[in-house]
This record gives structure tokens, sequence and C-alpha cells, in this order.
């Protein structure tokens, strides 16, 4: 048998895209190096918070055939590769995750197959770096094989856009090659863009996401001037949201995390001249900051109040580093629980949507309620304002609230 599409690394891109294919009707195939994931699907659990177990059961149903075992490529008409592309512990891109996965696809290839990269990366990657790691099986890109790059555009939690309904940037290292990719996504996305070439196709996510992180840092630079000269940031983005030209509003917050704002931006600058992106380097910097920016006005707020940080008790509320999902990927809560431990606090943290932190500190305490931990401390900064929250009993119980998501307000609660 042989599948329409099969898809490489099953996780917040990869197992979204084999859902929609699959709901269209294509054969499909899922490939993850890593067993608990292949076990749970098979089970028909999604690893996976915005693919339902009941959209995983209903694909198994259709065919739906997943595996730790990369034979089925070779049966495959389409691959698509939605590895991660992070950080390396220096802060550098890893594409260690790509490159395996490229050796592997090079492996089982065959003459006709489509190869299309969505994993985030600085231009020339397709070309550079894939193109030849798949041409090391014999087959020639745009001759044998074709091969496209197309930026995934996955926004976790986000319940109007999906696979489907977002517009689809497509491109190919030959003409022909485009024409295939685009062919692909026509069979199950509303509207599909096909970039003059890969690099331009790169370029584009990169574009996306630099954009926002530039626009939340310049918000957040906004919020801690305006919280020196004493007036209200959310106001002040309220009022200017107003004009119906000419602005978009962002909002500031304790730090800007997940897969792609934190990230994007230093594959961008990944061999650019050191005086290019200027304004985006200052971007990095100021978005990097606001975690001990919050640090340091919970130290104050409880000083205020002859509370010594040192054995203050202080609730987190919300660890993700979005509302409403479980995605602890770069958030800024880690930076500040560990901000706020090294000083000597007892932290205590609470989210509705997990049940980890990756914070390998005995002193880190889970709370089970949201509600007895905002009692129970001498300050809560809610993080995340989850709508699984009772933000008004919270505000009612805590002694005082440090909001950072400009949600709240009375006589306890102190805004970002």
């Amino acid at each position: 048998m042989s599948f329409d599409l099969l898809v490489v690394g099953l996780g917040y891109v990869g197992l979204p895209l084999a859902r929609a294919a699959a709901d269209a009707g294509l054969a499909v195939a899922g490939y993850d190096i890593a067993p608990s994931t292949v076990a749970a699907l098979r089970d028909g659990r999604s690893p996976v918070r915005d693919v339902s177990d009941a959209d995983v059961t209903r694909m198994l149903a259709a065919g739906f055939a997943v595996g730790a075992d990369p034979g089925p490529l070779a049966l495959a008409l389409a691959v698509a590769i939605c590895v991660p592309t992070g950080l390396t512990p220096a802060g550098g891109p890893d594409l260690g995750p790509l490159t395996a996965a490229c050796r592997t696809v090079a492996a089982h290839l065959r003459p006709g197959t489509l190869v299309v990269v969505e994993s985030t990366s600085f231009p020339g990657t397709t070309e550079e770096l894939a193109r030849p790691l798949l041409e090391a099986s014999g087959l020639v890109a745009g001759r044998d094989f074709h091969l496209g790059y197309s930026p995934e555009r996955v926004d976790p939690a986000n319940q109007f856009f999906g696979i489907g309904n977002t517009p689809k940037v497509v491109s190919g290292v030959t003409q022909v090659c485009a024409k295939q990719c685009a062919a692909l996504y026509e069979r199950f996305v509303d509207r599909v863009i096909v970039a003059r070439g890969t690099r331009e196709a790169e370029l584009a996510k990169l574009l996306e996401n630099t954009y926002r992180s530039v626009n939340i840092a310049l918000v957040n630079e906004f919020a801690r001037y305006c919280h020196d000269v004493g007036a209200d940031v959310w106001d002040v983005v309220a009022c200017a949201a107003t004009k119906p030209f000419g602005f978009q509003s962002f909002r500031p917050g304790p730090g800007v995390g997940g897969h792609c704002i934190p990230v994007d931006p230093v594959y961008l600058l990944q061999g650019a001249p050191a005086d290019a992106f200027q304004v985006v380097r200052a971007a990095l910097r100021a978005n990097r900051v606001m975690p001990g920016h919050v640090v340091a006005r919970a130290s104050r707020l409880l000083q205020d109040r002859g509370v010594p940080l040192p054995g203050a008790r202080v609730a987190l509320l919300g660890a993700s580093y979005k509302p409403d999902t479980d995605d602890l990927r770069e958030s800024p809560a880690l930076e500040v629980a560990s901000g706020l431990l090294g000083l000597g606090a007892r932290v205590g943290w609470h989210d509705p949507h997990t049940a980890d932190l990756p914070l390998a500190d005995p002193r880190l305490r889970r709370y089970d309620d949201a509600l007895p931990a905002a009692a129970e401390a001498d300050l809560v900064v809610l993080l995340q304002a989850h709508r699984a929250y009772d933000l008004g009993a919270i505000t009612k119980a805590a002694r005082l609230l440090f909001d950072t998501t400009g949600r709240l307000s009375g006589e306890r609660v102190v805004r970002l």
C-alpha cells in the first residue's frame, strides 16, 4: 500500500497537519522517534493538546498508520518533515533534528517522491542543508524527486485558525517542485500561495514572527517606562488601539515564549552581518529582560508592604507561555520562578493545563488548586489568565496580586 502523505515528527506541527490531511480523505502515515508518542497515538491518545483523543481515534479508523519504524517512508508519495528547530544550550540554532530527519528520509527515498520541509530555519536551509542530505540517496532534487519548503503556521490554542483555513505558503527548488508542493496542500488547505523560491518562503516565516517579536518588545518597553512615570500601560494601549488606521495593538507581558517568537529571530540573525537587523537584536534584548523585570517588581511590592522577599510566599498562576495551552516551551514562568527562588522566596505554582514544570528544584511547590494558593500566598503573580481560572474569586482571595496580563483591577491588584 502507498500513502498520500507521511508526516515525520508528530508534535505541535506534525500531528495537526496529519489530522487535516486525513480529514480531507488522504491516506496518511506518521513517523516519530519517540516511543511514548507512537504508543500514545496507537492507543488513541493525543500527545498534543490541539488534537483531541477523539481526533486520533477517528484518524486511526480512517487508516492512519503511525510508528517508530521509518520503513513506510518508502511507501509515501509525499513526505512532510515537521521536526523541531529550536535552540542549542548556547542559544544558537539547533538543526540536529532536521539533519537527522533528512538523513532518515534519504535512506528510504524513492524516485518521484515529494519531500517538503516545514521546520522553521534560516534562508538557504532547504537548498544547502536538506538538499545535499537527501541527494546522498543518489537521487537528484528537481529531476528524480521533488523538494519544497512550506513554513508551518501552527498557533497552539487558536480556536479560529487551523491548518485548513490558514493560507499556506509553498515553494520548491524548481518550478515543477513548487507545483507539486502546491498540489499536495491544495487537497486540504483553502488557499495556497506559491513563493518565488525556497529562500523567500523561509524568510517569510521569519519575517512573520520577527514582526511580532519587535512589536511585543516595543510594548514591553512601554510597560517598563509607564511604571517609571506612573502611567497605566494597559490604558495607553487601549487608547492607542482606538485609532482605526496605522496601528496594530500588541500587549505587554512577563516575557515571550513558545517555539516561534523567542526562536525565529535568532534564526534570522544566523549568518547575517553583525550590523544587520539592529532593531531585531534590540527587540530580543528587550523581551529577554521581562522575566527579570517581573521578579524585581514582585520583590519591590513585597518590600513596600513590609514583607522581605527571603521567606515570602509567592504563588505563580499560569505556567504556560500563552493562555489556555499546556505548552511550556521557552515559557517566561520558568525564569520568573527561578529568579524568585534565587532571591529566597518560597515559590509555588499552579496551572490547570499541566502538572509538571521542567525545573529541578525541590523548593518549588505545585498547588493542586488556584484558590488555596492565592489565599495562602503573601503575593500572587498572575502570569497567564487561563479561561479555567475564576479571576474574580482569585482576586478576592489574594492579599496582594501582581497582574502581568492587564485583566484585573481592585485595591489589592497591581498591574504590570
